[in-house]
């Protein structure tokens, strides 16, 4: 079961697609996953990477809800005139919107992000404390280099010479470039202290492997407990069958450990 939002963030519209397990009874509350795509991407994902997944864990009984930022698919905005703290603003409105819905769980919130979207969720689950679980896909590790070495250096220079530069058919600006330098989410994981997922391919081609063992260090320094997965030949966006299948079958089981020790510490609370 599907149904679609729009969900209001300062002037813009955010399009979003929640997942129900199944029509919910009186009374009954799903626990529910938020999923923040990466740079220039799109609720969808590169061969329909969120689709995918977001069936896959509402087929383990999740609600799953994922949403385009200001400027990407079907919202309204222009994507790149702002900066990297509106990305975490329409991240925290996003929660805002799905926990109010009345048959969401709200204490049961589960943050993934992919990419870029991997560091807006972790920036999100640092400032935001009702995020306790979080997951991250090949994630980046630093903004501005990260980014700034998709775009290239001749991009980069005609941003900073002109009001923006045309990458992809989406205008980057000044300002979203220099946001990218504010923010290290390397360094900010390590103040999170609820439960991680980190998984990246071995293969990746656009975000160095490497951030998963450095998001892993960072993140044991306070977080609760940390988890990591390596798609053994996966890339970027876990293009083949048999690396996405990976993933989401250890990102889901990884979910259903957390739901059954979030419902044991109920038990104990009652």
């Amino acid at each position: 079961m599907e149904k679609m939002y729009y969900i209001p963030s300062q002037q813009a519209s955010l399009a979003a697609t929640l997942h129900i397990p199944n029509a919910p009874s009186k009374n009954e509350k799903f626990p529910v996953v938020v999923i923040c795509h990466g740079f220039i991407g799109s609720r969808i994902g590169v061969n329909r990477l969120f689709v995918k997944a977001a069936n896959h864990f509402a087929s383990l009984g999740f609600a799953v809800l994922r949403f385009d930022y200001e400027g990407c698919g079907e919202s309204s905005g222009i994507y790149g005139t702002y900066g990297l703290d509106r990305f975490i603003e329409q991240t925290i409105h996003v929660i805002d919107f799905v926990e109010k819905l009345p048959f969401i769980d709200k204490h049961e919130l589960y943050l993934l992000g992919h990419s870029l979207g991997g560091a807006v969720a972790t920036l999100t689950a640092v400032r935001d404390d009702r995020v306790k679980n979080l997951a991250i896909w090949g994630a980046v590790g630093r903004p501005f280099e990260d980014i700034a070495a998709i775009v290239g250096k001749e991009g980069l220079e005609e941003a900073e010479s002109s009001q923006y530069v045309d990458y992809e058919g989406y205008s980057l600006t000044k300002t979203f470039f220099r946001s990218l330098e504010q923010y290290t989410p390397l360094q900010e994981a390590k103040s999170f202290t609820g439960d991680v997922f980190v998984a990246h391919g071995t293969e990746d081609e656009v975000i160095s492997p490497s951030y998963a063992c450095l998001y892993e260090k960072s993140f044991k320094k306070r977080a609760n407990s940390v988890e990591k997965s390596l798609i053994i030949g996966g890339n970027h966006t876990f293009s083949s069958i048999r690396h996405s299948t990976e993933l989401f079958q250890q990102t889901g089981e990884w979910l259903e450990r957390q739901r059954k020790l979030n419902d044991d510490r109920k038990k104990k609370i009652i």
